[in-house]
């Protein structure tokens, strides 16, 4: 097969990428957002099949687990010649133009498309690729497309005790923004650019990080030098893409861009230029320190985030906390000492971490995050869900201090924190070649998708593995607090 929707789609974005899929595609190398993306986006296509009843699928595998298209293309005719009003990945080829329809839908006219999409929005031009395409192979196959339609989630769906398939997704009328998609005209001119032997001289754009990063921007950034005006864009600076062609440029030049946060980013160019470069603002990393007061609460969730949602009275991609670490010290000069939550996998975990937020953490603490925005969001969201505990929460929420500031600040920068200031750059920054704080040590989870990937699963272990994967979920949320108190300990001593 020479073309599917989701190279047509690859080519749209970027012919460049189209075609170091054909001649390169060693250098693939899909983040894991992209994959997540795809297994998410699976789960709710298969969801989707039983929107409008019941249905016929016509997916066959070879023995291998890819599609066997040749037979899903048969199965597909079958299907067609028998009237059958739902087909799901109905298949079809033109000349070697190939796309499976996630819905096709029997009309009195003809049949509609309906394409199936795991975001809660439907406005994204690669949507607009993505059904344009379908709607051309069909009517080159003689097929009479009556609608093209995007199914998509609804970002007000409330989940009660069952899931509603009619409302968790909303449906799109697509006619009117193909109308301006040139499809054969597009398909000529990616065959001349794929087929060339020749690598097309492409700069890199924006699409190299939309919708995700580029599963080849190892690749194509290979030769470039650094610092390049492309790295500073993407560290915040608003300058033209084109211009990364001039190679290596002066502080100077850096100084005069308009960026998101000046102190900061002209910290990270000055770290381009001096591997060994170090910042410390103590009067602003005092002022930080004066508004923390004891008891000091150190807080950090771990949370699970499922595009249908899971429990009764959760919405789409909403943040459920399963888990937080609590590193605490009650008065200056103080031990510091721990507790801990970690629900049970396969119930809703809400309510119990709610009650437990509020046995370990008095009202009056000064609750210490990172990225403080994230915790409070989780806090008030509680808060809402359940109100015998709001007052609580709500307190520990307006008390809460973001230990990020005096870095997003730029009070304290180190060229080892790169142009990233999450906890896993700030702390090997701080505490270089500590193996107490080095996440790379920890066995099984190391970060928080791995968490929220590994959290589920636990429900359906068996019981030996299931304490494994817990006490491993511990000891990365942990770290993630404990560390926070080493970077409030080093803060302290740098403001002396």
């Amino acid at each position: 097969m020479y073309f599917s929707k989701s190279k047509y789609c690859e080519f749209m974005r970027c012919a460049k990428s189209a075609w170091l899929s054909k001649h390169k595609r060693e250098f693939y190398n899909p983040g894991e957002q992209a994959l997540a993306i795809m297994a998410t986006g699976n789960e709710v296509g298969d969801l989707a099949m039983g929107l409008f009843g019941e249905y016929i699928e016509v997916t066959v595998f070879k023995e291998n687990g890819s599609v066997d298209i040749p037979k899903m293309l048969e199965r597909t005719r079958e299907e067609l010649a028998k009237g059958t009003e739902v087909i799901c990945e109905a298949s079809f080829d033109y000349n070697g133009l190939y796309c499976a329809v996630d819905i096709l839908k029997k009309t009195d006219k003809g049949y509609a498309i309906y394409e199936v999409k795991s975001s809660t929005r439907y406005d994204k031009i690669e949507y607009v690729w993505d059904v344009a395409y379908q709607k051309s192979v069909l009517t080159r196959c003689g097929i009479n497309v009556d609608g093209v339609y995007l199914v998509y989630l609804s970002a007000s769906y409330e989940r009660g005790k069952d899931l509603n398939l009619q409302a968790l997704f909303n449906i799109e009328e697509m006619s009117y923004r193909i109308r301006n998609i040139h499809v054969d005209a597009d398909i000529a001119i990616a065959k001349q650019i794929v087929e060339n032997p020749v690598e097309p001289d492409i700069d890199l754009s924006k699409a190299c990080g939309k919708p995700h990063e580029c599963p080849y921007w190892n690749y194509c950034t290979r030769s470039l030098p650094s610092p390049s005006v492309f790295d500073l864009y993407r560290m915040g600076f608003e300058k033209k893409l084109e211009l990364y062609r001039d190679g290596i440029i002066s502080i100077e030049d850096v100084r005069g861009m308009k960026c998101v946060n000046h102190r900061v980013r002209k910290h990270q160019v000055e770290a381009y230029f001096d591997s060994n470069y170090t910042y410390v603002d103590k009067k602003g990393i005092g002022e930080f320190l004066c508004k923390l007061s004891y008891p000091m609460y150190f807080l950090d969730f771990e949370t699970m985030m499922c595009a249908v949602p899971v429990f009764e009275g959760t919405h789409c991609y909403q943040q459920v906390p399963f888990q937080y670490s609590l590193h605490y010290i009650e008065r200056e000069g103080g031990e510091v000492l721990h507790k801990e939550f970690l629900a049970q996998s396969g119930v809703d975990p809400r309510e119990e971490i709610a009650r437990r937020l509020c046995e370990d953490i008095p009202t009056n603490a000064c609750v210490i995050a990172y990225n403080k925005q994230f915790e409070c969001a989780r806090l008030t969201e509680l808060a809402d869900a359940f109100p015998c505990f709001a007052d609580h929460l709500l307190a520990l929420s307006e008390n809460a201090v973001d230990l990020l500031e005096p870095f997003g600040n730029g009070y304290c920068y180190n060229s080892a924190m790169g142009s990233s200031f999450s906890v896993k750059s700030v702390l090997p920054a701080l505490y270089p070649s500590d193996p107490e704080l080095d996440y790379k040590s920890l066995s099984g989870v190391h970060n928080g998708n791995e968490a929220m990937k590994i959290y589920p699963q636990i429900a359906f272990m068996n019981e030996e593995d299931a304490e494994k994967t817990r006490r491993e979920l511990k000891e990365y949320c942990k770290l993630d607090t404990f560390a926070m108190v080493k970077i409030w300990q080093k803060l302290t001593e740098l403001a002396r």
